[in-house]
Parts: structure tokens; sequence; C-alpha cells
């Protein structure tokens, strides 16, 4: 039987002598990976529930190099596809001393750009992106960080619900949710779906990409607190749902992340690879222990692409959810493991450090107080009776960033002083949070209180890029403009005293109005210099071209 290419080719971690490509095909088969018509990896597939999968690691590439490759299954080319109307795709290494570009953004709903869809959702700059660097060819090192809901596993389209209705009538299953997904088969034509449009499959192919999973990867609010969870386990499909769910994660997200000696030293990927047939049990066994046992596996990846380190951060499957006092590291947004991870290499020495946060660190003041407060009523601060409508509107507003686990926050706000103050090694030029999740899109320049602020130090900014394409509707809209205004402010700061919040060890002050529109982050970073730009799509329909809504120097 001949196989064919179902997803990908996807072009994963970016190293400096080497390629990562990722592919999955329909039947077991050779993947080879040919660059520029002469060095070829090959590699053969592995099975998780009837899937089959590659990774190639193309090695011995020069650094700094752009090159074009093909795709064979057995004997056959499978990619670039016939009669492409793109540029050759290729494999990117990275340069110790070229200028790096990181493209960033969450959020992403696949919609085709139709005429319904764009009112809807709006433009979709994943595509954007695409027919953008189809014409501007980028040099120097380039990354794509896909930072939170690449998938929306519990917000369906119309095609995907078809697919799930269709499963549900055929196996006779009346117990679990028709309109959210909760099987292997189920998550893999998600990942179909969201990653097959030929524009965006040719951007995944041609751009390293580094990936993060939040909440709807698996499910809305994923974790927000102890309860949440209790709530969840009484669902009978839930178990299934968060197994696959991970696993899948794993197979089409995780994996491309790591480079070839971590992948190496991955215990899932020996067992995987070792499995003589199909791995599935090997992978939901592991998926069911990273979400019974948050501290056992590391999520997080950390890269350094040319001046610039790149730590990836788990904010979502980690996260410890004691409900003690939140002082003393019960309750954090990284787990007691994430946070020493995070801490071994949020050190000096780079020109610039970049931390992947999902969920913003720093919010509109007004919120961040509000979400301090309501973890410390929620942990009892007011007495008892106040804890459950408190945890109620932790649940129903969202309160689960950065503020609402002020052990993590006051973690980090110290560690970051410690860094911009030379006390981890040479101080960087920049410390900068991407964050995604809340679909508006803003600038917050902060700095540590203990900094001298003399102007010359380390630059600390929260860069905010999301939606990628799911656009805000009018009512949350308003909510995060009432969000900004000064008596909201002080209501929020009024609360957090009177529930004993203590002060951040940052201060910010919001740069940019919030953008409620679609767009992609793009960072910038020569020598000790780093530029910041948002691109969006104001007018024009499904070919419009990207432009620049706001660029500044951090």
């Amino acid at each position: 039987m001949t196989a064919s290419l179902r997803l990908g080719p996807l072009l994963r971690h970016p190293g400096p002598t080497t390629a990562t490509v990722w592919v999955e095909t329909d039947a077991p088969c050779l993947v080879r990976v040919v660059v520029d018509g002469d060095v070829t990896a090959a590699e053969r597939t592995f099975t998780v529930h009837g899937h089959h999968y590659a990774v190639c690691t193309v090695e011995g590439l020069p650094s700094g190099s752009v090159l074009p490759y093909e795709v064979f299954l057995d004997e056959d080319r499978v990619w670039p596809e016939p009669d492409s109307p793109f540029p050759p795709s290729t494999v990117r290494t990275v340069h110790p001393d070229a200028p790096t570009r990181l493209l960033y953004g969450s959020c992403h709903t696949p919609t085709g750009d139709t005429p319904e869809s764009m009112v809807r959702y709006g433009h979709d700059m994943l595509r954007a992106t695409a027919r953008r660097l189809a014409r501007e060819p980028v040099e120097g090192n380039l990354a794509l960080l896909l930072i939170g809901d690449q998938v929306y596993a519990d917000e369906v389209q119309d095609s995907m619900l078809g697919f799930l209705r269709r499963a549900r009538e055929r196996d006779g299953d009346e117990d679990t949710p028709v309109d959210e997904v909760v099987h292997y088969d189920e998550y893999a034509e998600l990942y179909q779906q969201a990653w097959s449009d030929p524009q965006v499959r040719w951007l995944l192919s041609t751009v390293p990409t580094l990936m993060v999973f939040d909440d709807h990867d698996i499910r809305d609010d994923w974790n927000t607190s102890a309860a949440w969870r209790r709530a969840m386990d009484e669902h009978p499909w839930w178990h299934t749902r968060v197994t696959n769910g991970l696993g899948t994660y794993w197979v089409y997200q995780h994996m491309g992340n790591l480079s070839p000696e971590d992948r190496e030293k991955d215990p899932l990927w020996t067992a995987v690879r070792a499995c003589e047939g199909d791995a599935a049990d090997a992978v939901d066994a592991f998926a069911w222990r990273a979400h019974t046992e948050p501290s056992g596996y590391q999520w997080g990846h950390h890269h350094d692409i040319g001046s610039v380190r790149v730590l990836v951060a788990d904010t979502r499957c980690s996260r410890a959810l004691g409900e003690g006092d939140p002082s003393d590291g019960s309750r954090s947004i990284l787990g007691p493991q994430g946070h020493d991870w995070l801490d071994g290499h949020l050190t000096g020495g780079p020109d610039h450090v970049v931390i992947a946060s999902t969920v913003p660190v720093l919010l509109p003041h007004a919120v961040h107080d509000l979400e301090s407060w309501n973890e410390a009523v929620c942990a009892g601060a007011w007495g008892r009776w106040p804890r459950e409508l408190a945890e109620k509107l932790r649940q129903d507003v969202d309160l689960e960033h950065w503020a609402a686990f002020r052990y993590s926050f006051r973690r980090l706000s110290d560690a970051v002083g410690e860094v911009s103050r030379g006390e981890r090694g040479p101080a960087p030029a920049t410390v900068l949070f991407l964050s995604g999740d809340v679909h508006f899109s803003y600038l917050a320049r902060a700095e540590h209180r203990d900094s001298a602020g003399d102007g010359d130090g380390t630059r600390t900014a929260q860069l905010v890029s999301s939606p990628l394409c799911n656009q805000a509707p009018t009512g949350m809209q308003r909510m995060v403009h009432l969000s900004l205004s000064w008596p909201l402010r002080l209501v929020g700061r009024a609360l957090a005293r009177l529930a004993r919040v203590p002060e951040s060890g940052l201060r910010w002050t919001m740069e940019s109005t919030p953008y409620f529109g679609n767009t992609i982050g793009e960072v910038s970073f020569e020598d000790r210099e780093a530029r910041a730009s948002w691109y969006h799509c104001p007018e024009g329909g499904a070919d419009a071209l990207p432009r620049v809504r706001l660029r500044t120097r951090i």
C-alpha cells in the first residue's frame, strides 16, 4: 500500500546544525527528508491509536543556512506539492551572531477566511503571515512561537461538529458531549483541520515553530483551581478527554519542541520508539500520569537562538492547586518543578531573555489587583463564608493568570530583579514576557522596585499578541476598556489592600491602548537592541497582506 502525507511537514526545533521535520502519514512507511538534494534523514513511522508519525532530524547542516528540502514516503516524493503557488519549503539553521526575529501569537480558530468567518473571527493571521513571508524572505534567525490554543477542543467549528456527531452516532455514545473533542481520533481530526489549510501548511513547513498548550488545547479554564479539577473529575468522560488531550499534545506539538539530544532522553520517546506495534498504551499511561502527577514531567523547553534565550514555560498542566496560604507555594502557576526549571535557565549571559508564558504576567492593574484579591479570599483572608463566592467568581470571570498565583508572581519578580541587577551573570539588555490568551494585544513597560532607575539597565516589558484568529466580541472589549479606567483601578487596589495583598516586586505602565483585532506579534533583536511590532489586516479580503499596526523600540 502506498502511503500518503496526512499532515505536515512541520519544521520544528531550530538548531545550529540540525533541522527537525515532523509528519503524519496515513500508513506505515519510511519517511525521508532530503535537504538541498543531498543531506538526508530517514525514519520509519511509529503508530499511536492507529495514526502514523515520524520525526526526522537532518544533521550536519551549515549554521545560518536556508536550504530547500523535499519529503519522500518510501520512494514517492510527497512534498513540495505539484503546482504549489508558494516558494519551496526550506530548513533554517541558527547562526549565533545573526540578528533574530521571533513571531508569536495565540488563539487560532481555523476558518479559511471566508466572508462569513471574517465577520465573526476576523482575518486569519497565520494565513496572512504566510502570504507576507512568501513575498518578503527573512534573513537571519527566524522562529514562530505558538503560545497557546493551537486548537479549540471545546469550541469547535461546524466541520468538526459534524465529525463529532457522526462519531457519536456510529459508536452509539450518548454519555459523551457531542460538541467537544474527547477521543484520540477526534483530536487527530482537530489538528488535521487546524493545520491543513494550504497557506498555514506552507508557513509551518518553512518557519521553525515552537509550541506550548493553553487551556483550550484541553478545555476552557483547564486547571483554574482545585475546585475546578474536582468538578471535572465527576464527568465520566473526563479521564478519556484529558488522557487524549495530553497524549495528542505530546505527539503533535511537544515532541517537535525538543532538541535531538533532549528527545533521546525523553522516556516516552524511548518507549514509543521501542514499541513494535501500536504505542497507544504507553502514550495513554504517560498522559494520565502527567495529569495526576503534575510535577512528574517537564513540559517547559528552552532555546538559545542567536543572542536570544527563549524560555517557553508550562503555565497549565504543572500548576500546583493547593488551597492553603497563597504565600507558601502550595498554589503556583508553574508547580515546584516548573519554578526550579525556570530559575535554572533564567540567568544572565545572553543579550536578551524571552519568557513565553501563555497567560500574561503583567495585566491591566485593576485586573491584576482583582485576581490577587480573589486568590486571598479563596484562601480564607475574609473568613470561611466568602470563599465559595470567590471561587465561583474565579471560574466565571477567568481569574487565573499570574496575579492569581501570587507565590509564582513574587518568585518570578524576584528572579527578574536579580537578572536585571546582574546577580545571575552579565545582565541582559532586555527581559521580555511574550504572551497571548486574553484576546487583545498590548505593550506594558516594567521595572523592578529595587532597580537603580537610571535607564541604563535591563529593559523589561510585557508583549501580548492575541488572537491569531478569534477576535473578541464587543462585550468583552467593553469590559477590558473599563478595567483600564482610574475608578476601577482604585477599586482593585482597595480590595487588594483589604485582603492584605502585599505590593508587587514589579511596577509597570500600559504603554499602548489594547487592540482587539487579530494580530501576530514580532520582536526583532540585533546586538543589544530590540524592536517590537504588531501586524494586522485592517481591510481587504482573503488575500489581504498584513500591515504594521504598531512598531516600537523596547
